[in-house]
């Protein structure tokens, strides 16, 4: 815990909203068990929960299933005022997260995983990798927590560091072909910090890969709304893209793909949803609300 530089508050764990800091939440007095850990850890946890009971031939998190006793009381608010798209929007993301990162360890097979920002995200055991090693990055109180709740193996390796500073990709083989996945990180920080980011990731990593998700700047605004609703107005996104292939320039980078979130899920459950949920999912894929981008790190793109 530390004191916020803006506004003099104490924050928790994540970035503080200036964007220059790892810092973010304030402190709430709710939090019981996990206390400390911040909103941005547990409502995506809390949604994968949900979708599994709800949908478990669609998504299901064994691991996330399990923590569900561990939750604070306010697990239970957040639970009553989420709605179905908001649940399904959050776990849409893991299930093509999973999908993507199954297939880079399938072309591969011994190479790295590693999360940035990994907070309490429960993929490795998802994916059961046998061949390719998971990093998980984050802050050292949140991977302590991490630690206790999930533990550790040899095949999953928790890293307490800061994100960008780059010398914890020492402690990695930079020879392997490596994976980075961003799942709900790069919307809290500013656009150029990012730019600058991933571009040394891909100088210090000879066959490397990066998928992150990201809205236009429609969508922003809609998952500023979602945060604040929730009772988190301390924590404002303010990246965005509009056009993956312009990211991709500015970054030096191979676009590889631009993948909507909710294709397969329209397919998968259709009208086991609500109306509601159907057409925020059509319009957010038929207008490129959300995606998922996936880019080669360190070979710019040519084509425009």
């Amino acid at each position: 815990m530390a004191l916020c530089p803006s506004c003099a508050n104490f924050i928790v764990f994540r970035y503080c909203p200036d964007g220059k800091s790892y810092l973010l939440l304030h402190k709430k007095r709710d939090m019981e068990k996990l206390q400390g850990i911040a909103d941005t850890l547990y409502i995506p946890l809390v949604a994968r929960i949900i979708v599994s009971k709800q949908f478990p031939d669609y998504f299901r998190d064994a691991k996330a299933l399990e923590l569900e006793a561990n939750l604070p009381a306010k697990w239970q608010h957040i639970m009553l005022a989420s709605r179905e798209y908001e649940n399904m929007a959050s776990v849409a993301r893991y299930y093509n997260i999973d999908d993507m990162t199954r297939r880079f360890i399938a072309r591969n097979e011994r190479c790295n995983i590693i999360h940035l920002g990994a907070g309490l995200d429960t993929s490795y055991h998802r994916i059961k990798p046998t061949s390719a090693k998971f990093y998980e990055v984050d802050l050292p109180d949140v991977i302590a927590l991490r630690r206790e709740l999930l533990g550790e193996t040899d095949r999953e390796i928790l890293l307490g560091e800061d994100m960008f500073e780059i010398e914890w990709t020492e402690k990695i083989d930079c020879s392997l072909p490596t994976l980075f996945v961003a799942s709900g990180v790069f919307q809290y920080f500013p656009h150029d910090r990012l730019t600058d980011f991933v571009q040394k990731l891909g100088k210090n990593f000879q066959k490397a890969e990066l998928i992150f998700d990201a809205t236009n700047q429609v969508g922003i605004h809609v998952a500023n709304f979602y945060v604040r609703r929730l009772g988190n107005r301390n924590a404002p996104m303010p990246f965005y893209v509009n056009r993956a292939r312009t990211f991709a320039r500015e970054t030096g980078t191979t676009l590889l793909e631009s993948r909507p979130f909710f294709t397969e899920t329209r397919r998968m459950l259709g009208h086991r949803l609500t109306f509601f949920t159907r057409m925020a999912m059509l319009i957010g894929d038929k207008f490129k609300m959300s995606k998922l981008i996936h880019l080669r790190l360190g070979q710019e793109e040519m084509n425009t």
